[in-house]
């Protein structure tokens, strides 16, 4: 795991954008356009792939898409709340204010991606692959990153009340400028996480040490 600063997520490259639609249909293929205010929910699609895009006020609730690939996009303002896009591929993607509750990313694979001031509660992250990706100013209760493999991960002024961290190596991660009322992780692969001295004192009280 790395233990220097995390790198800054890279940009979406997007190009100049074309009004357009979005359908979730199989194998579609859709790049260079500018998405607003479409609603796509309770839909099931498999090897959808979008590029270079913008989506602006999308809805796509309860929808399942398998082998989804995303690369170079803005989610701005999105509605993906019990999504399933579990074994997808995100490259260069920023979601912004975007509702993602409850939302499956679980064995997916994230590359210089960025959350930032969303609402991500109830999500699974677990068994993904987290390069050079960025949460800042979300709420991550009760969210699961159990079994994640990172590399540059950066978490910053979150919300994680009753997150789990299960079997995830937390060496060289810090949480230091997030809160939480309890959090759940391995006590094996505690070592070299970096939390202030209230996280400690809340941590050591969940593993069932007598503070006094």
């Amino acid at each position: 795991m790395s233990k220097t600063t995390p790198k800054v997520p890279l940009s979406p490259k997007l190009p100049a954008l074309t009004t357009g639609e979005f359908f979730l249909e199989d194998e579609v293929i859709v790049s260079g356009i500018k998405v607003e205010n479409k609603d796509q929910s309770y839909v099931s699609a498999k090897n959808i792939v979008l590029r270079e895009s913008e989506l602006k006020h999308f809805i796509m609730q309860n929808t399942q898409l398998e082998r989804f690939e995303c690369s170079n996009v803005i989610f701005d303002h999105c509605d993906f709340s019990n999504l399933s896009w579990l074994g997808a591929s995100f490259h260069q993607v920023i979601f912004r204010q975007c509702k993602l509750v409850g939302t499956n990313f679980a064995e997916s694979y994230l590359r210089d991606c960025v959350f930032d001031d969303c609402l991500i509660n109830f999500a699974s992250f677990s068994y993904t692959k987290l390069n050079t990706v960025s949460f800042n100013h979300c709420a991550l209760n009760e969210a699961e990153f159990n079994e994640v493999k990172w590399k540059n991960l950066t978490i910053q002024n979150n919300q994680l009340t009753r997150s789990s961290w299960f079997f995830t190596n937390l060496a060289g991660l810090d949480l230091s400028t997030n809160s939480f009322e309890n959090i759940a992780l391995s006590q094996e692969l505690l070592k070299g996480l970096k939390v202030n001295q209230e996280q400690a004192i809340t941590i050591a009280r969940g593993l069932g040490l007598v503070i006094e």
